[in-house]
């Protein structure tokens, strides 16, 4: 009698697991679109929620979130964004926290174009540097502030081309529109190596620290996916996958 309640026991505890798997809509600045993409993974391997992505400009999101957009959870590029969102009623208060601290980096599609102490930018040979814009996307406006320290900032002008997103920034300079650009440092690096092209890792000296704040909106205040999903980013494994791209992680 025992043995043949085992399978429908079974099939039980399986409806019940199924039943509590959620899924959270996530905002993720575009720089950190890898490290998301193989988190999720692992995540709903690990739990069963289901973290679902959009990838764009930071500034961008913001204005979306603050128009009525269903995100649940926003993975930031700066810590102004979020901090602003939770000042604003937008955010569950103390949910905020820094998820990566990024690093920037001056990238050509060309090996051996761009030197590992970024000459290149000096000598001014080139026609195009890519940048993304500065108002939306921080990674932009860490670039302007390492131009304007190398008292570069006129000199380039001219020659900047400027994306909506460092995932665009990072398009230009990937089909040659611009020469060089600067880009996040996760989007050309993985486990300590340069993925294509060559890149100078612009010191972290020449700009403004580039906290990556996270925090659960209030759209996802009432949905247990959402704090899974910020509980397991700062968690070990995601800890893991997060610095193998060139990210600091914080202890939380």
């Amino acid at each position: 009698m025992s043995v043949s309640r085992i399978p429908l026991c079974l099939a039980t505890l399986a409806v019940s697991a199924s039943a509590a798997a959620g899924e959270v809509q996530v905002a993720v600045a575009a720089n950190f679109t890898a490290p998301m993409q193989a988190i999720a993974r692992q995540f709903e391997q690990d739990t069963g929620h289901q973290a679902v992505a959009a990838f764009g400009a930071t500034g961008q999101f913001y204005s979306q979130i603050k128009n009525g957009a269903p995100f649940e959870v926003f993975l930031a590029a700066d810590d102004d964004r979020p901090a602003r969102l939770e000042a604003e009623g937008q955010a569950v208060p103390g949910s905020r926290f820094t998820y990566a601290v990024g690093a920037l980096a001056l990238w050509s599609a060309k090996p051996g174009y761009v030197d590992d102490q970024g000459a290149v930018l000096k000598q001014n040979a080139f026609r195009h540097l890519a940048i993304a814009n500065p108002k939306t996307a921080p990674y932009g406006l860490a670039a302007t502030q390492v131009l304007a320290r190398l008292g570069l900032a006129e000199a380039v002008g001219p020659k900047l081309v400027e994306g909506q997103s460092i995932a665009q920034t990072q398009q230009f300079v990937a089909t040659g529109n611009a020469e060089l650009g600067f880009v996040a440092l996760s989007q050309v690096y993985k486990d300590g190596k340069l993925t294509a092209g060559s890149a100078w890792r612009v010191p972290a000296s020449l700009h403004d620290p580039i906290k990556q704040d996270a925090v659960i909106l209030a759209k996802g205040k009432d949905n247990p996916a959402a704090r899974a999903f910020v509980d397991y980013l700062k968690g070990p494994k995601a800890a893991g996958i997060i610095e193998s791209y060139g990210y600091q992680v914080s202890a939380h």
